[in-house]
């Protein structure tokens, strides 16, 4: 079953606000709402989003600050930014700090929706590129994806959980990039809020298990501490 994409709505005016949730909601997303920067940037921590639409003049935070931050923390999520400002150095601004899109206030509402659609089958296709195949070699371990199985030098053959299988895949298909710990509970476990990252932990300690000579010292699973997990080659 596909899951609705989940945008994050950050608009401190009110009836705006309201106006582009239920819009967006009509549309079929998911929408979760942030009035200020602050709010956002937490949301941004404890959920994976498809898509941020923001505004810049807020309180707290402003937009151009929350999208700064976002992208220090190598999360690539796609940002539209809504703004009043509407010089072209304004628009600059706001693509340079990490904004992919850039719409003036007032705007049209289907143009907004049909920006909001393209940035997240963009995104999607993206997210696709690198889908592998039933089976993945690397050192002395093949993976069977599809029969959920692995064959290891270390403990011969095994019997892969559904979930297990779907991290590997994941972890894999981003090979030598941090795979933030949101997206990992939200592709592989579904999770909207996020209580703790053991799960994952203990996920990955098994594959250390499995598939490293020395898994006190990985070459193939790594933790990135307070950001997420890795697989490199």
């Amino acid at each position: 079953m596909n899951k609705r994409p989940n945008i994050l709505l950050v608009e401190d005016e009110e009836n705006l606000h309201e106006s582009l949730k239920l819009n967006l909601e009509l549309q079929g997303y998911e929408v979760t709402s942030a009035f200020d920067g602050t709010h956002a940037l937490k949301a941004v921590k404890e959920e994976y989003f498809d898509l941020i639409v923001l505004d810049i003049m807020l309180p707290e935070v402003d937009g151009i600050s929350v999208a700064e931050t976002i992208r220090i923390s190598n999360n690539e999520v796609p940002i539209l930014m809504l703004s009043a400002r509407n010089t072209r150095s304004d628009i600059v601004l706001g693509l340079k700090k990490g904004a992919d899109d850039y719409l003036t206030k007032p705007f049209n509402l289907e143009e907004l929706l049909l920006r909001i659609q393209k940035l997240i089958e963009k995104n999607l296709k993206l997210q696709d590129k690198n889908t592998l195949g039933d089976t993945y070699r690397f050192g002395d371990n093949i993976i069977d994806f599809k029969a959920q199985e692995a064959q290891t030098k270390n403990v011969g053959k095994i019997q892969l959980s559904k979930k297990e299988a779907m991290l590997l895949k994941l972890l894999i298909e981003n090979k030598n990039e941090v795979v933030p710990r949101e997206k990992i509970l939200q592709s592989v476990w579904g999770y909207n809020v996020y209580p703790t990252t053991r799960t994952i932990d203990n996920f990955i300690l098994n594959f250390r298990k499995y598939f490293e000579k020395d898994s006190r010292n990985p070459n193939y699973f790594h933790s990135v501490r307070g950001v997420g997990y890795k697989y490199s080659e």
